[in-house]
């Protein structure tokens, strides 16, 4: 059998109510080690991209069931890490393998989960967090104060602000996570939550809520779209007339959030253009 139909198997066990973390045997925690070394090495992935538009991102439900065995067949332990001790059901990652391939994480509050994935060439700032099942793609950087959630898929090249929170989601299995394709930047205090995708190489301007609940007001395409931002754009935040109205509480009418995207312009990309001397 291989992986997939391993996991297949032990969920529907687990499904079935045949096994628990207290009857969970040695051969099954194996699995549950094999699955998680697949995922740090990159060889499966909660999500990809199945054609060339930005909407064809698909979850791979076996992935994420996977995922949600580690929680469910695993006791929840005494750990340490540093001087800090915690208590869950999944060590920290093993951060041996990242200087191998050129990648950094500083000291003093970089955290990496186990079954998290990272590229070559990234840098990760403290204090910053990536959550199981996570993608970082090649030379990305995740900045100081980042989360990066379960199953998150970051590709290559991409730019998360400060403060900058990247949502996950393992439930329902179905649903694909947040995204943020090749080349993207997002600016400082960014949210992206609920499966948004954010299309490659554009440009998200500080503190804008992505979430497939606000509208994006394309202006080159002369579209509205929920849930996804095409590739190539710059966006940034906006405030629309809600349709509430006039109210007595909303002196001269109530606004709702929006987000608004136009074409980038050349001195736009200057402002975020990647710098190499970082990565030497």
């Amino acid at each position: 059998m291989n992986l997939e139909s391993d996991v297949r198997d032990l969920w529907q066990r687990y499904d079935d109510g045949d096994v628990d973390a207290a009857s969970a045997t040695v051969d099954e925690l194996d699995t549950l080690d094999a699955f998680l070394d697949a995922l740090e090495a990159g060889e499966v992935r909660a999500a990809e991209k199945t054609g060339s538009d930005v909407t064809s991102w698909e979850a791979n439900e076996w992935v994420k069931r996977g995922i949600l065995l580690n929680f469910g067949l695993r006791e929840t332990l005494a750990r340490e890490y540093g001087d800090v001790r915690y208590h869950d059901v999944l060590p920290l990652r093993d951060t041996e393998d990242l200087g191998d391939r050129g990648t950094r994480n500083t000291p003093d509050g970089t955290a990496i989960r186990r079954g998290a994935y990272l590229g070559s060439d990234c840098i990760m700032m403290s204090p910053s967090f990536v959550n199981v099942g996570a993608y970082v793609g090649d030379g990305t950087l995740v900045d100081s104060c980042d989360t990066v959630g379960s199953c998150a898929q970051i590709g290559a090249n991409v730019k998360l602000g400060a403060n900058t929170l990247i949502g996950g989601v393992l439930e329902p299995v179905e649903d694909a996570p947040v995204v943020v394709e090749d080349g993207a930047a997002l600016g400082a205090g960014c949210r992206v939550t609920s499966g948004f995708v954010v299309g490659e190489n554009s440009i998200v301007g500080e503190n804008t809520l992505l979430t497939p609940r606000i509208p994006v007001y394309d202006l080159v395409d002369e579209e509205i779209y929920y849930g996804h931002l095409p590739a190539n754009r710059r966006a940034f935040t906006r405030f629309v007339e809600s349709s509430l109205g006039d109210h007595d509480l909303f002196a001269g009418g109530a606004y709702k959030p929006a987000v608004v995207a136009l074409d980038i312009e050349d001195d736009t990309l200057d402002a975020t253009r990647r710098e190499e001397a970082l990565r030497e």
